[in-house]
């Protein structure tokens, strides 16, 4: 057996949790089945799968080798395709976005693009930390705000105005800023960065251009996007955030905006991917229909 036939019998294997079932998935013998799983334990000298009499489970090593394994298949099935005229892109796209932006923005235009690209299966997660799509194995993440990471290439799309708000109870009780002076005898729902565990400042930008920061000080701090936004809902205090989503909120009077002379800066929005993977047609269509739904200024 090959040493791709060998991957796609342990992908199948690792995927079942079985060997049997994988034989008889495969139409294989399930001697075929074990060794061409223990050729690959020889070659790569690692154990990749546990095995007892009632099941099978991955080692460590074998959930990285499962991975790069399906990654690997992807594209040669890929470049079979390219191959036998087959144009229509296929395979899975694994993708990474901010909890707000995929809800609000992505995940409703996803219909015209999975009807268009009916070859294509779509791994989407939604979270608010920094991924590594390297480590991860992530194809493409949007990331909303300044890049450190020079390993990665960023594809900038547009960027989000911020503004000032709270809810009219908690601004009843504080009373509402004039200037940022008045942010003194405030307390902020404060943002902190799941990098390096630090609360964000308090941003605005001043009539000559000059960004300012503030510390204000806080009862709640958080991590994710949508518990900022429920602790503002809360009355917890002020907040910072892309106008983007809030005007249905600001519209119903259930947020209100304040210091609007005295906006924080606004975010810059980018599609991201590792420096070194050349982007395939499947990711390639991904990025091309997610940078025209991005499309913000």
């Amino acid at each position: 057996m090959d040493r791709l036939d060998a991957m796609q019998v342990f992908c199948r294997v690792a995927e079942q949790g079985s060997f049997s079932k994988a034989a008889e998935q495969l139409d294989l013998p399930r001697a075929s089945v074990t060794g061409a799983v223990q050729q690959l334990e020889r070659q790569l000298g690692v154990r990749l799968l546990h095995r007892t009499t009632r099941r099978v489970s991955l080692t460590q090593e074998g959930g990285f080798f499962l991975e790069r394994c399906q990654r690997l298949l992807e594209e040669w099935a890929e470049t079979e395709n390219v191959f036998s005229g087959q144009l229509q892109p296929q395979g899975v796209v694994r993708v990474d976005l901010p909890e707000r932006l995929a809800r609000l923005t992505v995940i409703p235009a996803l219909p015209a693009f999975v009807e268009r690209f009916p070859g294509l299966q779509l791994r989407l997660s939604t979270t608010d930390r920094l991924v590594d799509p390297v480590a991860e194995a992530i194809d493409c993440l949007v990331r909303v705000g300044p890049l450190r990471d020079s390993t990665l290439v960023a594809r900038r799309v547009g960027e989000m105005e911020q503004i000032n708000c709270a809810t009219p109870g908690y601004l009843d009780r504080h009373g509402r800023p004039q200037q940022p002076a008045d942010l003194a005898q405030h307390v902020a729902v404060n943002y902190f960065s799941s990098r390096t565990g630090r609360d964000l400042d308090w941003e605005y930008v001043e009539d000559n251009g000059q960004v300012r920061t503030l510390k204000l000080p806080s009862r709640v701090s958080v991590s994710s996007s949508e518990a900022y936004l429920s602790c503002c809902l809360a009355g917890l205090g002020l907040m910072q955030a892309p106008r983007q989503g809030l005007e249905p909120l600001l519209e119903a009077g259930v947020l209100e905006e304040v210091l609007p002379r005295w906006k924080p800066p606004p975010l810059p929005v980018s599609i991201v991917y590792a420096h070194n993977r050349q982007l395939s047609p499947r990711v390639r269509v991904f990025v091309d229909w997610l940078a025209e739904v991005l499309k913000v200024s």
